[in-house]
């Protein structure tokens, strides 16, 4: 049986986990020594940089979408190796994002990335025989399982068998035993009593023979000698004298990192806070130690045991780099409970109602149940409003987004806002470059429910709006006064933007109220909402390039270039790109496609990623295709149609359950009944060597 609180365990293990990631990562870099760690940053007790928006990190990219093998591929079934490979190639850009792309032989996972196009099938593409031992005994073996672990609770076995199936695709060996010894962690802390307990289960799933078994028994033995927290810094020298990276080579060998993960469980003692501190002063791979340190400590103590200092920054919201942008916009509370989900549904037990009413696939949906959760939330007025959670006030159970507002008077405005997209301006680096395809289109129903409790002062009002993200207009809809200790209904449909995107969703907070009857109080936001059928086009005169691709679409191999007014591919190879919701189903797409070279112009559908998506449009001399991808080609359908390079031609497809109509020109060239993926992303595709336009891009989604 899973435990009671499983969802909980899970949203403080992943929390965990990317709380660790984001306090390690400035820190990883091979300047950044232990010696200058101890020097610049001392005792460490909080971040150590500001982010304005913490990008992208391969720690979590992988966690994320390797598991998607369970919903792709390995459904009623065990999982196997090739399930994950395929996870691996399907939702990854070619040579962008996703993981480290530090060149064949040197970083494991491009290497196995690369072996795996050729056609070398996990887990021989992670073998050492094909590797070699000290590419194939690199850190990733550990650092991309932390979700198998969260996945089967209490079942360390079960834990520690999926995820060296995962790790099998890039590792081998010890890479492989830091695998099982990171699930079965995670899986064990979910009942046990203490970190000796979380250790045990650890070592009882990997080889006693083994080098990783022999430095955590090292590490162990010297604890016992030294147990005090201050003498973490001797456990660390002892790493570096006797299991350092001078005798463990390549870029990042599991063995010292395994010894540091060790040493940051036990003298952190089970303490959340200082685990990941000390995992991260310890040097060499801190994100990732501290990564998967936090996410077994976060298991372990809960929600209430992750200090607020650390989940505060994070604000429930991260950024992911795989080809889908709509799926890189990962809502915390929500992956969370599509983790639980797989959770029930792996353990074969009924999934408990709550959760399958909290969770509503391919929309945005906020009930702000979990503990602490803000699900992102921000306001661009600090001194005006203060967001937080409130366990206590809910309008159908209990949990809400509190807003308090700070003595507002006429003239003084705060808004309180979603972001359903991101901007390069709003991120410090260019860290494994996301992407984004925005969760809110023009044509959608928001809606919340809001509740006042006002202290003093006058009407307070709500006015709902969106903010273009292109001209940054707070396009402002109708205002809404709220009623005192009454919950209020809250809905709008999103405006039009132009061909821009919308970058905020939210609620200008404001009141008229005189100076000396200053407005001051609070209200509380439950069960926000974004649905329904988006209607929106891509005015490409009001896009960019950042992060190398173009706004709103991820490429995936070819040049996209933003030309006067429109885009363009050059490619020497198949080139496809990707936008949209990830769950859209059924939709109508008209664009504007100029064939300027090659025989292949044309655009998708349902696609699911790089190697699952459905192709429309010409291919070859005089013809047109409808073409399905499942790691291979397959063309479905072929006609006649004479049509010529230089020239553009309106292209209007439309599909409806497995019913797919496609019309050039005003022409119907064709229908069939041959769709089978239940839902994908739209984009843009040249399937051989060529060059393509793209002027006008048109979506209606018809669900």
């Amino acid at each position: 049986m899973l435990p009671e609180n499983y969802l909980e365990k899970v949203y403080a293990g992943f929390l965990g986990m990317n709380i660790g990631i984001r306090l390690g990562a400035p820190l990883e870099p091979v300047e950044w020594t232990y010696e200058k760690i101890q020097e610049i940053h001392g005792d460490i007790r909080g971040y150590v940089k500001d982010y304005n928006m913490f990008s992208a990190d391969d720690d979590a990219n992988g966690p994320v979408f390797f598991i998607r093998a369970l919903i792709d591929d390995a459904v009623g079934r065990e999982l196997t190796a090739e399930d994950v490979g395929r996870a691996w190639l399907n939702y990854t850009r070619e040579g962008i994002g996703m993981f480290w792309w530090g060149g064949e032989n040197i970083s494991t996972e491009h290497t196995a990335y690369l072996n795996l196009k050729r056609g070398i099938s996990a887990p021989r593409s992670g073998s050492a025989d094909v590797n070699g031992l000290i590419l194939a005994e690199q850190i990733g073996g550990q650092i991309f399982v932390d979700t198998w672990g969260l996945l089967f609770p209490n079942d360390v076995f079960k834990a520690a068998q999926y995820a060296e199936i995962a790790a099998s695709v890039s590792h081998d060996k010890n890479g492989l035993y830091g695998a099982r010894f990171m699930a079965a962690c995670i899986s064990k802390a979910f009942s046990a009593k203490g970190i000796d307990e979380v250790i045990e289960a650890g070592l009882s799933v990997i080889p006693k023979q083994s080098t990783y078994y022999e430095v955590a028994q090292a590490v162990m033995d010297f604890y016992k000698k030294h147990p005090d927290e201050e003498d973490f810094r001797k456990c660390r020298q002892f790493l570096e004298d006797e299991w350092g990276y001078d005798k463990y080579t390549g870029v990042c060998h599991i063995i010292p990192n395994a010894g540091v993960c060790v040493l940051a469980l036990l003298y952190g003692k089970g303490d959340f806070a200082r685990t990941i501190e000390i995992a991260t002063m310890c040097s060499w791979d801190t994100d990732c130690n501290a990564g998967n340190v936090g996410t077994i400590v976060g298991v372990l103590n809960g929600i209430e045991g992750i200090p607020n200092h650390y989940r505060a920054p994070v604000n429930d919201f991260i950024v992911t780099s795989s080809v889908s942008g709509y799926l890189n916009l990962l809502d915390i509370p929500t992956f969370c409970k599509e983790l639980a989900v797989l959770g029930y549904k792996l353990a074969a037990e009924e999934i408990p109602d709550y959760l399958k009413d909290s969770y509503r696939l391919g929309e945005v949906y906020f009930d702000f149940t979990l503990p602490g959760s803000t699900h992102g939330f921000r306001t661009n007025n600090r001194f005006k409003t203060l967001l937080r959670h409130n366990s206590e006030v809910g309008y159908s159970s209990k949990g809400s987004l509190e807003v308090l507002f700070d003595r507002m008077v006429e003239g003084d405005q705060s808004r309180v806002f979603y972001k359903p997209f991101y901007r390069r301006e709003d991120f410090n680096d260019e860290k494994y470059k996301p992407t984004f395809a925005p969760n809110a289109y023009s044509g959608q129903t928001v809606s919340a429910e809001v509740f006042l409790d006002k202290w003093q002062g006058e009407d307070v009002y709500l006015t709902p709006y969106v903010r273009n993200t292109f001209s940054k207009e707070v396009v402002l809809l109708e205002k809404v006064v709220l009623e005192q200790h009454q919950w209020t209904h809250v809905e709008f449909v999103i405006p039009d933007t132009d061909g821009a995107m919308i970058d905020e969703v939210g609620f200008v907070v404001e009141s008229p109220s005189p100076l000396h009857n200053r407005a001051f109080g609070k209200l509380f936001i439950d069960e926000f909402r974004i649905y329904g059928n988006a209607t929106y086009f891509v005015d490409f005169s009001k896009q960019a390039v950042e992060f190398k691709s173009i706004t709103p679409f991820a490429h995936h191999r070819g040049e996209w270039l933003l030309e006067d007014g429109y885009i363009k591919c050059v490619t020497e190879e198949d080139a496809t790109s990707y936008t949209g919701n990830y769950y859209c189903r059924d939709v109508e797409l008209q664009a504007a496609i100029k064939p300027v070279s090659g025989n292949s112009h044309g655009l998708l559908i349902r696609a699911k990623g790089t190697e699952r998506y459905y192709f429309i449009g010409f291919d070859g001399e005089g013809q047109v295709s409808f073409i399905r991808n499942d790691f291979g080609i397959r063309r479905l359908l072929t006609v006649s149609y004479k049509w010529e390079h230089g020239k553009v031609y309106e292209f209007h497809v439309s599909c409806k359950g497995n019913l797919i109509e496609f019309e050039v020109n005003g022409e119907l060239l064709f229908e069939s009944d041959q769709l089978q993926n239940e839902y994908g992303m739209i984009g843009l595709a040249v399937l051989e060597q060529g060059e393509t336009e793209c002027h006008r891009f048109k979506v209606k989604e018809i669900n």
